[in-house]
């Protein structure tokens, strides 16, 4: 992306590099033996900024995103309306789909994170309820495009939920996200939310992190208000991991299925099957054995120009995720 970006390649080239990693994605993906997979998201610039790419309608003076190690991430910021999505999800599905017949977790981005592009001091001829009820429409569009081309169940990225504690203490951002990704929600059926996720983790770009250091307690009671029916948890790199599954015991609701992150992208080390059934064992006590999943704690590189993690090293850490949460059930008896 960036040697295109530089014009050093052109699209022909791009084109075939792209269907070269998507490819090869999806064969390891098979290779590891999850009867779930993705497309590693090979095509997209980022996990945010996907569906705008390449929108007019933006400058680079957004909402700026430190990190733990210094350095910055910055949004984009809309300039005028009507706001529309330049592409959405449903077509990396169709792309996979004809690769596979595995079934294919699609991720999206929450509406929560793009009501950030909309500046504070407003927009001339364009209301802020204007955005918000496009941004609502455009949303729904990209799920549904999703679930169209034959996606198996759809993750919601909330990444932001946690950094809005960061930002806003009192809580209000957080449950004004949790309030604008519901009014997405609550545009689909009861069957269709049974197949909707949300994830949420403190960030993981350049092996950093933006929020780690905000409390699993303020954000989990408002996380479960969020009107799906799947939870994909950061926690192998919380230090306390009991206290999040206490917590997650306490506030999650019985329709509610929990998967739990048992691999973190951001350590080098690759886990072993045994770390992982270990990580499931325990988080069972927790959680019935019948509403618990697997996840990693975030994405391996939600930026394209993060080249932190070499594919082997994820693709083992997959592995190892996939075994051990076998070894896991068979000692769960499930």
């Amino acid at each position: 992306m960036a040697e295109f970006a530089a014009g050093r390649i052109g699209c022909n080239q791009l084109n075939m590099l792209y269907a070269n990693a998507l490819a090869d994605t999806i064969a390891r993906f098979e290779q590891t033996g999850s009867t779930v997979i993705t497309d590693g998201e090979q095509t997209k610039p980022s996990f945010v900024t996907y569906a705008i790419d390449g929108l007019e309608s933006l400058d680079s003076e957004g909402v700026a995103i430190p990190f733990a190690d210094g350095h910055i991430r910055q949004l984009p910021r809309l300039t005028g309306g009507p706001f529309r999505y330049r592409s959405y999800a449903g077509s990396y599905v169709a792309k996979a789909r004809t690769l596979s017949t595995r079934n294919i977790k699609q991720s999206v981005i929450a509406p929560s994170a793009l009501s950030l592009l909309y500046p504070a001091d407003g927009i001339d001829y364009y209301a802020k309820d204007e955005f918000v009820d496009d941004l609502l429409d455009e949303s729904e569009k990209d799920i549904r495009s999703s679930f169209t081309a034959g996606a198996y169940t759809v993750q919601l990225d909330f990444t932001e939920g946690r950094l809005s504690l960061k930002l806003d203490p009192s809580k209000k951002l957080l449950r004004s996200f949790v309030e604008l990704n519901n009014r997405v929600l609550e545009r689909f059926t009861a069957e269709e939310r049974s197949k909707l996720g949300v994830h949420t983790c403190p960030g993981g770009d350049f092996d950093s992190v933006h929020s780690l250091d905000v409390d699993y307690a303020e954000l989990l009671p408002d996380l479960f208000s969020l009107k799906v029916g799947n939870f994909y948890l950061q926690l192998a790199s919380e230090r306390n991991r009991r206290r999040v599954l206490e917590m997650v015991m306490n506030y999650a609701r019985p329709n509610q299925r929990i998967f739990i992150g048992v691999i973190d992208p951001i350590n080098p080390r690759v886990e072993t099957a045994e770390n992982v059934r270990d990580r499931v064992l325990e988080a069972a006590e927790y959680v019935p054995a019948e509403r618990l999943g697997t996840c990693d704690d975030c994405g391996f590189a939600p930026f394209s120009d993060d080249t932190s993690t070499s594919r082997d090293t994820a693709f083992s850490k997959i592995s190892a995720r996939v075994v051990g949460t076998h070894l896991a059930a068979d000692k769960l008896g499930i």
